[in-house]
């Protein structure tokens, strides 16, 4: 095999996806070649990656939010987190001790001893649960706590009657 002239030179090209050797030049046909895939073949085992982005649902977004809150505060016996989950009617709060896992005390606009004593509306029921939550913390010994779990919630107005009951006792500044 005679060598390159100096004036033609020798390209290399190389691509990862099929090495066929395929000749730059058909003149030049001493070593030089560029490996490259066959259109059908490549086409037919290697699909290009399809990335599409899309906005989030508002659930979504709600639960990222819930995430995020969560890994940056975390309740102890002490000084535990205020977890309120709102649904369409009803209304749940929990005292959550993080460290060891445990719920400290429950309450929810469910409950007879809240809802039946005397018949309330639903909003009344919620200020019961915060009257509940603050009777729990002082019986546990419990003077603040941690964060302020909304679960993503807006401020509505059974949140407003239970966020009322408990910043009298002094959880939230008003």
């Amino acid at each position: 095999m005679g060598s390159v002239p100096a004036s033609l030179g020798c390209q290399f090209g190389f691509s990862t996806v099929c090495f066929k050797p395929k000749l730059i030049n058909p003149l030049v046909n001493r070593g030089c070649f560029v490996f490259s895939p066959q259109p059908s073949t490549y086409k037919e085992k290697f699909s290009k990656l399809r990335v599409e982005a899309r906005n989030p649902t508002k659930t979504e977004s709600a639960k990222v939010r819930n995430r995020r809150m969560r890994k940056k505060f975390n309740g102890t016996h002490t000084k535990p987190r205020l977890s309120v989950f709102c649904s369409n009617h009803q209304l749940y709060a929990m005292l959550v001790d993080d460290q060891n896992k445990k719920i400290l005390f429950y309450a929810s606009t469910l409950q007879k001893s809240i809802c039946e004593d005397p018949s309330c509306t639903v909003m009344e029921a919620a200020q019961r649960v915060g009257e509940a939550l603050v009777q729990a913390c002082k019986e546990l010994n419990i003077t603040e706590i941690s964060s302020y779990d909304r679960n993503g919630f807006a401020r509505g107005e059974r949140m407003m009657a239970f966020e009322i009951a408990i910043s009298e006792y002094g959880f939230l500044p008003r």
